[in-house]
């Protein structure tokens, strides 16, 4: 015995309601929505990036960097070089300063400056080295006071820097843009 009849036009609405909610994700799925040109790479390898600077370990803060934001984005799994089905190998071409705003009594006294890196990349094939299934260039600035200490300062800005252009590689190689 049903202690709550619904009428019928109460069915209608209720069915209405449940068709409704169930429909409204309709073409759309979980994770990320990958370039077809990757659509098999599901691992990546990402072996110490070389550096083409004169900054000390830059290599390895820029590995880190891009590892990092692999991890954070998910839609790529990181994993051994003879497991992974993609190997992302990348250079770190530059790291540039420039003068963001100097002293209103000296011009010449910079007060912040700015930095800004570029990491080349390509991303190839496991299976064969000799195909390239992406490649790209990407940027990062970052933004610091100085302080009596300027290498210091340097070196604590750079990882920022880093942080910023490999969300850039990334970017390209989850989404295509």
């Amino acid at each position: 015995m049903n202690k709550f009849p619904l009428n019928p036009l109460m069915k209608i609405i209720f069915s209405s309601l449940l068709s409704l909610a169930l429909a409204s994700c309709a073409g759309y799925h979980l994770g990320g929505a990958k370039p077809p040109s990757l659509a098999g790479v599901r691992t990546i390898s990402i072996p110490m990036f070389v550096n083409g600077t004169l900054h000390p370990r830059a290599e390895a803060l820029a590995t880190s960097a891009v590892a990092d934001a692999v991890v954070q984005d998910g839609t790529y799994r990181l994993a051994e070089t003879s497991q992974a089905d993609a190997i992302l190998e990348g250079k770190l071409t530059s790291i540039d300063y420039s003068i963001l705003r100097s002293s209103r009594l000296d011009t010449r006294l910079a007060e912040e400056l700015t930095n800004s890196v570029s990491i080349e990349w390509e991303l190839l094939d496991a299976r064969d080295p000799t195909k390239i299934l992406a490649r790209g260039v990407s940027n990062g600035t970052s933004s610091f006071f100085l302080d009596s200490n300027l290498q210091t300062a340097r070196q604590n800005a750079l990882p920022d820097a880093l942080r910023r252009a490999s969300q850039g590689v990334v970017a390209k190689l989850a989404t295509g843009y």
